[in-house]
């Protein structure tokens, strides 16, 4: 396996994470993917369960090939978390030769077992970051992506809460960022490229901005 660093974008839709997406995608060597529908969240159960059998029953009695649970004694934590990763660089990440820094960005943060979901993924990608992306909630929750849901600015309330209680648990993996700020003045976004150890290139992230990312239009006037 390759050593590759991995970053994650948290947010909701419609908070600009496509955009920010893009933004981190013009930085040579980076290659982020889009969402991938929680897909991370099957394998963090698997892994769960493994553990979660494992050490329920009593591993001489388990061993036995007369035991209903023969051989869960043995789930072996390191060899899933390794192979976890594999199966997800392979599938959903699909780093490119040139690729450094690899992850995707999500809206699906809402999980009651957030904080432990988040200490998974940092368990399988070593060394893995987070931003954390937020908006304007009045304007995520009027966008016809939540409009047709009841309570919609009472639903992304509480979806940002839970993210932001969670990422307090990530200490200094995690950075926070705001759509509102970074489209009115990019020179911001230098906050995040310094934490993440990269240039800041103001050409290249206008350039971004210039172009229209997840919905039509301009991100600037």
């Amino acid at each position: 396996m390759r050593e590759l660093d991995h970053v994650f974008v948290m947010t909701y839709g419609r908070s600009g994470s496509t955009l920010l997406m893009g933004i981190l995608n013009s930085i040579p060597g980076w290659l982020l993917r889009g969402e991938n529908r929680h897909a991370m969240r099957h394998l963090y159960e698997f892994h769960r369960s493994g553990l979660t059998e494992r050490d329920r029953v009593d591993p001489a009695r388990a061993s036995q090939p007369t035991h209903p649970w023969f051989g869960i004694e043995g789930f072996p934590e390191d060899a899933s978390l390794l192979h976890i990763r594999m199966l997800a660089e392979a599938t959903l990440l699909r780093p490119e030769p040139d690729t450094r820094v690899t992850g995707y960005k999500e809206i699906r943060w809402y999980d009651e077992d957030l904080a432990d979901y988040l200490e998974f993924l940092r368990q399988v990608f070593p060394g893995a970051r987070f931003v954390l992306n937020t908006r304007n909630l009045e304007d995520v929750a009027s966008s016809n992506y939540w409009t047709h849901k009841d309570d919609p600015l009472g639903q992304v309330r509480a979806i940002e809460e839970k993210m932001l209680g969670a990422a307090e648990t990530l200490g200094d993996a995690v950075f926070h960022v705001r759509y509102d700020d970074y489209v009115a003045d990019p020179g911001v976004l230098r906050g995040l490229f310094e934490w993440l150890g990269e240039v800041y290139d103001q050409d290249s992230v206008e350039a971004v901005l210039a172009t229209p990312h997840s919905r039509r239009g301009k991100h600037r006037d």
